[in-house]
């Protein structure tokens, strides 16, 4: 009896230690021996962990090592293409099967489900916006930039939706990093910091030792920050401006306090393809307009490659003050002026920053100097 007993119990922790090991078997279609690459997101890159081999019938498996409460976003790549994306916990015993296109499905992982929903919808806002930018001409530029904007508000409620149904799962963080373009992110507003506050209070009692959720807890704190210091410039009736001194596409200094006009625009901006668009469609006929009533603009690029940043600036033909910050989002200027997302635009108008300019879009924006420069 005794020897039983021993046995029962050595089977039954042989049993315990077998459940927490984490195993993904997977099944690529019409794929026999092929090479799946596997990858990992290290917080905010993709890092390749391993190279299998599909077998005569396309099964793999994978066991990847998983830390209890610190569960893991793992990819599988074939052909450079992602065939699957998995959110995977310590214990899981996953099973997926999936097609050269990209196409899948998964079992055992509800966390897993929810990321391929959060990835299905986020896709399908990216298709949307880069068919409307390969349909952008000269002649409908306006139509486009209404449906854009449209495609855009719908997502970003689709998005804000999804983080306050599920605060509790890391997939929300995936989703409050989401960007539209490069330097261009969906939740771009100040008021979103509440939502990254939110949602990294709710994971840290769930996963307090996640790297991913100490990045969105770092990206919370520095967007309340920045809240709170808008909310002062916000409350305040008129206060002076921080002076930026920055070189111009000849490196030569340039700064803001030497810039003598009623109304300057401050415009920080990158290199993107919106925001190219935007120079040319709302700030070119603009500045036409109003520059000799007492319009300047003082851009300031966050791009690190300052060569394809001067070539933009060339190719344009900008005809403002335009200067660069090859320290992106290291630069000092985005704490001094809140700038939480790309572009941020900030007026002085008669050497004070003026805090309320109420502007929405470009028709608002051409009232708002209008108004400021009868």
């Amino acid at each position: 009896m005794k020897n039983y007993r021993i046995i029962a119990a050595a089977a039954a922790l042989l049993a315990l230690s077998s459940c927490q090991k984490t195993v993904i078997t997977g099944t690529l279609k019409d794929a026999p021996g092929k090479e799946i690459i596997v990858g990992m997101l290290d917080v905010n890159r993709f890092q390749a962990l391993d190279t299998l081999k599909t077998d005569d019938k396309g099964v793999f498996k994978y066991a990847p090592e998983v830390e209890k409460g610190c569960p893991e976003f793992i990819y599988f790549y074939y052909n450079e293409d992602k065939i699957a994306s998995l959110l995977v916990e310590k214990g899981d015993r996953i099973s997926v099967v999936a097609d050269t296109l990209g196409n899948y499905t998964v079992e055992g992982s509800e966390e897993s489900l929810l990321l391929q929903e959060a990835e299905q919808e986020y896709g399908s806002f990216l298709v949307k916006m880069d068919a409307l930018g390969k349909a952008y001409t000269d002649g409908n530029a306006r139509e486009i930039q209404q449906q854009m904007s449209r495609a855009y508000v719908e997502h970003y409620r689709k998005a804000v939706a999804y983080v306050m149904a599920h605060p509790f799962s890391l997939t929300s963080a995936t989703v409050l990093f989401e960007d539209v373009s490069p330097g261009f992110p969906v939740f771009s507003q100040q008021t979103d910091a509440l939502h990254f506050r939110s949602t990294a209070d709710s994971l840290k009692k769930v996963y307090p030792d996640s790297k991913y959720v100490k990045a969105l807890d770092r990206e919370a704190s520095r967007r309340m920050k920045d809240m709170e210091i808008q909310t002062r410039i916000a409350n305040a009736e008129e206060r002076g401006f921080m002076d930026i001194e920055l070189p111009d596409i000849n490196g030569r200094k340039v700064k803001l306090s030497d810039v003598d006009a009623k109304v300057t625009m401050v415009y920080f901006w990158a290199t993107t393809d919106e925001q190219k668009m935007f120079n040319l469609d709302a700030l070119d006929p603009l500045y036409a307009k109003y520059h000799s009533r007492g319009l300047e603009i003082f851009a300031v690029s966050l791009d690190i490659d300052k060569t394809t940043w001067a070539s933009v600036v060339k190719n344009q033909n900008l005809p403002w003050i335009n200067v660069c910050d090859i320290r992106g989002t290291a630069s000092p200027y985005i704490g001094l002026y809140a700038v939480s997302a790309l572009p941020r635009i900030v007026f002085i108008v008669d050497g004070m920053v003026d805090a309320n300019p109420e502007i929405t879009d470009d028709a608002s924006l051409a009232r708002y100097l209008e108004k400021r420069l009868k």
